[in-house]
């Protein structure tokens, strides 16, 4: 089989594992155990026989699927059980930011005036915080348990922080999550090993310190303008 011909194939699976993982997830009829081995028996091969190709081609497709609202965290798991950890992680943190990028770059110039009139309470109220706090709102966003991550992708989009801001307090406040539900799908089968373990502190951790930090910088800007939603 040609790399081209090897390069579509692999293009179809992972857009039909994507599509499928996630409904099928969301709905509870699918287990771990089944994600894991069906993602190893008609995945894993097909990536290895495009050598280099396989992680670009999984940066494109997982970027645009962070486009179109994909879960997050179900995108890290399938990186991390088709690239294991030490590649799956600089893997999937790529394919994270340049979602992120792709979706504010949509909602600032591209399509502004249709996320303008799609945008609900939630991502209007998003993009008044990220335009008072820029980068530092990103950050949090990205640490904090409980925000939408993908909405804020857009909500930052519509409010007046740089792309350079965005991008880099997306990488920065992404990275120790994306690392652990990395590692979690990497250990899928194992999830009392060591990686998988300190997996779950990190994210445990990530939600202490997000939601803290990201309670405290509420407060001080409702007190600095009361009356501030």
């Amino acid at each position: 089989m040609s790399d081209r011909a090897r390069l579509g194939s692999l293009a179809a699976i992972v857009v039909v594992v994507f599509g499928t993982t996630a409904f099928l997830t969301l709905s509870g009829t699918l287990t771990i155990d089944e994600v894991r081995d069906w993602v190893e028996a008609n995945i894993r091969e097909p990536v290895r026989d495009l050598g280099a190709l396989g992680p670009l081609l999984f940066i494109l497709v997982g970027a645009l699927a962070t486009v179109a609202l994909f879960p997050g965290p179900v995108l890290c798991a399938v990186g991390g059980v088709i690239f294991g950890t030490a590649v799956g992680i600089p893997t999937v943190l790529a394919t994270i930011v340049l979602g992120a990028v792709l979706a504010f770059s949509l909602s600032r110039w591209w399509a502004h005036d249709a996320v303008e009139r799609a945008a609900g309470p939630r991502t209007k109220a998003l993009r008044a915080w990220v335009g008072r706090r820029g980068f530092v709102a990103i950050l949090l966003a990205r640490a904090a348990p409980g925000l939408p991550y993908n909405l804020v992708n857009y909500a930052a989009g519509l409010a007046p922080v740089s792309l350079i801001a965005f991008a880099s307090a997306t990488a920065l406040g992404a990275a120790p999550r994306t690392a652990a539900y990395v590692a979690l799908g990497g250990s899928f089968g194992d999830l009392r090993s060591p990686e998988a373990l300190a997996a779950v502190v990190v994210l445990a951790v990530m939600a202490i310190a997000g939601g803290t930090l990201l309670a405290r910088d509420l407060r001080a800007a409702a007190a600095r303008a009361p009356g501030t939603p």
